[in-house]
């Protein structure tokens, strides 16, 4: 009787393709077709870091569509990890960097996090959270100006009042322009 022949399978997924993909450019992973899954996985990291959540959750999307089934939870942890950071849910991506085996972040980055999105809320917040946002700088800025005059007996002038209207209408600026450019 003669002896099965072995061969030997090498697994060439998507997810071992990711180191090799990471350093093309975006429009070399958009236009990758045959490790798909990682070049759009890559892509919805990359739009999570830009904070924007919505491409990132696009491009997961894609990413897990065209994953073989056994590659599935993997990219879904990943895009659960992505767009915590995005959306700035920092409760939610210290677990979901916990179930990806990696180290969580630290509690001053969560805090960051946690401040960055009552500060700067994901453009999926929705308006109110915004411009409450906005507030609290412009609230920030005000009692700045009222402690220095209480406490270090500051006098307030003409000068200081259009200083701060100039900090709080650059703020309001800042935020309305870049709004648009991250839809």
């Amino acid at each position: 009787m003669a002896k099965p022949r072995q061969v030997k399978m090498e697994q060439k997924g998507a997810l071992a393709a990711m180191q090799k993909l990471e350093s093309r450019s975006d429009e070399e992973l958009e236009a990758e077709t045959r490790y798909k899954s990682a070049a759009q996985a890559i892509l919805g990291a990359r739009a999570a870091e830009r904070m924007d959540a919505k491409r990132s959750r696009e491009h997961f999307r894609v990413a897990i569509a065209a994953a073989r089934p056994q590659e599935r939870l993997q990219l879904r942890r990943m895009a659960e990890a992505s767009l915590a950071l995005a959306e700035r849910r920092a409760g939610d991506l210290k677990v979901a960097a916990e179930k990806l085996g990696q180290t969580p972040p630290s509690n001053r980055q969560l805090l960051a996090l946690r401040v960055m999105g009552v500060v700067a809320p994901s453009p999926s917040a929705g308006i109110a959270r915004r411009i409450g946002g906005i507030l609290l700088l412009i609230l920030a800025v005000i009692v700045a100006i009222v402690l220095g005059w209480l406490v270090l007996d500051e006098l307030v002038t003409a000068v200081m009042l259009v200083g701060a209207a100039v900090i709080v209408v650059s703020v309001a600026l800042v935020v309305r322009v870049e709004s648009p450019r991250r839809r």
